[in-house]
This record gives structure tokens, C-alpha cells and sequence, in this order.
């Protein structure tokens, strides 16, 4: 996986096939988590609480739990369905967190925060004198070929 890239946990395809998760309703967060523990696609029935114990330190500009994803939206267009979301921005704080190194997306309206997806920023990142910015892929969070040619 390389840095930036989403990968989706493979349990989150089943869950769809239940329609458990319900993007126009449900609240989706970005929680952010340490190097102490790397989610893998393969990762068993994952949940937010499954990583929230290694979340980054919380303080004026990163709550616990994460931002919400905001103006989520499912498209179609040409037998393409995608999900996209605003960017996410987290403000500087010189007293923030300096060791960022997981983003874990999970659907925050679900009893047992089911998570959908996780990426790796590559290396740790801090706010201490920055924001950090996770931007979403031009083509959106969630990308399906519908039709395949």
C-alpha cells in the first residue's frame, strides 16, 4: 500500500451486503491512531475500538473519536458509483499531537462503530506547526466500476 492510498477492510464489503452501513443517513468519522498498531485490509470484524486505544492525543483541534465526514454523497455517472466527502482539516495547535501515522474511517452511527477503510500517511504527522489536510483522491473516497467494459 502506498502512502495516501485508501484501502477498504474486506468485512466492510459483507456489511454492505447487509445493509448495515447507510451513507445517507449514518454519521462517518476520521479517527486518528499512532504506529503502535497498523490496520490491515485483512483485519478481523474491525471497529473503531479496535484501534481507539492507540488514537492520537486529543486537545482544541482533534477531538477523541475524530472529525465527522461532512457533505458524504454517493454519485453515479456513466456506470461509475463513487462516495466522496469535504477534505478533512485539522487545525495547528502547538500543543497538538505529533504522531499521526493511521487514518481509520468508521461509520459513528453504528453501535459497534464498524469500520469501513483505513490509510497511512506515510510517515508520522503532527499539527504542532501545520494543519494536516487528509484530501480525498479527485475521484473520491469510494470508487465502483459498475458496468465493467
Amino acid at each position: 500500500m502506498a502512502a495516501g492510498d485508501l484501502v477498504l477492510f474486506e468485512e466492510f464489503a459483507r456489511e454492505l451486503g447487509e445493509a448495515i452501513h447507510d451513507f445517507s443517513s449514518h454519521t462517518y468519522k476520521v479517527g486518528l491512531i499512532t504506529s503502535a498498531v497498523a490496520p490491515t485490509a485483512a483485519d478481523a470484524t474491525p471497529r473503531w475500538g479496535d484501534y481507539s486505544g492507540n488514537e492520537v492525543a486529543t486537545g482544541t483541534s482533534y477531538s477523541a473519536g475524530g472529525p465527522a465526514l461532512a457533505n458524504l454523497a454517493w454519485t453515479e455517472a456513466d456506470g461509475v458509483a463513487t462516495l466522496d466527502a469535504d477534505d478533512v482539516e485539522i487545525d495547528q495547535d502547538a500543543t497538538g499531537f505529533t504522531n499521526a501515522r493511521y487514518l481509520i474511517i468508521y461509520d459513528d452511527s453504528d453501535g459497534s462503530d464498524r469500520a469501513v477503510a483505513f490509510g497511512d500517511l506515510g510517515a508520522d504527522k503532527s499539527i504542532q506547526s501545520a494543519p494536516l489536510v487528509l484530501r480525498w483522491n479527485t475521484d473520491g473516497i469510494l470508487q465502483h466500476t459498475v458496468n465493467p467494459a
